[in-house]
């Protein structure tokens, strides 16, 4: 076999390796989504990612304009071994110090796309789309009769006032008094909090959250606070 032949045969299997590692389709992650969080009660603000996903070493998220916005590699044993889910939030600024419009701008409506190097198998990528539909806060109330605490809310159908005017559709209300928590379908208007978790907690004070959840994935909370005698 000639010199040229070899090479020519060479030149070829490295195309087709290349070509071959060029086009291997990227597995997704489990889940990925990218979200806000607007506290009502005390007016702050905040971008939130959560995923999961088989064993990555490292994860990069662009926004919309392929602008990095957040990297993470893992070292020694967690480059060995993986991740697998990851939460975090955003800081969460007072809107009357840092002004909404300035807020939304650094995190554009769209598509973000996450990409990761997985341990074994093909790269992993996913993309999420984060919205600038904010549901407006819910109004709360608590009754208490005894060991019978009742929280209520009225419906949310619209954003806060200064917010984008997007069209806001919920899909469930979560009610929060540490360490109880439970999701509601968005036809729901109250929750009676369990009798033996009410019996459990001390007299005095207790305060609650009722988050309303819109189906872009954003959701507000409405901080409130009950008195056990």
């Amino acid at each position: 076999m000639s010199n040229r032949t070899l090479a020519a045969r060479v030149s070829v299997l490295i195309l087709t390796v290349c070509v071959a590692v060029a086009t291997t389709p990227a597995a997704p992650f489990s889940f990925a989504r990218i979200y806000i969080e607007y506290n009502a009660s005390a007016n702050d603000l905040g971008f939130h990612v959560t995923l999961d996903g088989p064993n990555w070493r490292s994860l990069e998220i662009a926004n919309p304009n392929g602008v990095r916005v957040f990297e993470v590699v893992g070292r020694a044993g967690y480059a060995e071994l993986g991740m697998t889910e990851l939460f975090f939030e955003g800081a969460e600024p007072n809107l009357d110090d840092f002004p909404l419009d300035q807020l939304l701008t650094r995190f554009p409506e769209g598509r973000y796309t996450f990409a990761g190097d997985a341990i074994a198998g093909p790269r992993l990528r996913s993309v999420a789309t984060l919205s600038h539909a904010v549901p407006d806060g819910p109004v709360v109330e608590s009754d208490v009769n005894g060991d019978f605490v009742v929280i209520r809310w009225q419906p949310v159908t619209h954003p806060p006032a200064g917010f984008p005017d997007r069209p806001i559709t919920l899909v469930g209300y979560q009610v929060i008094v540490d360490p109880f928590q439970v999701t509601l379908p968005a036809s729901s208007r109250e929750v009676t909090l369990p009798e033996a978790f009410v019996d459990s907690l001390a007299r005095g004070e207790h305060p609650y959250e009722v988050l309303a959840i819109d189906k872009s994935g954003n959701q507000t909370l409405t901080e409130g606070t009950f008195v056990l005698d």
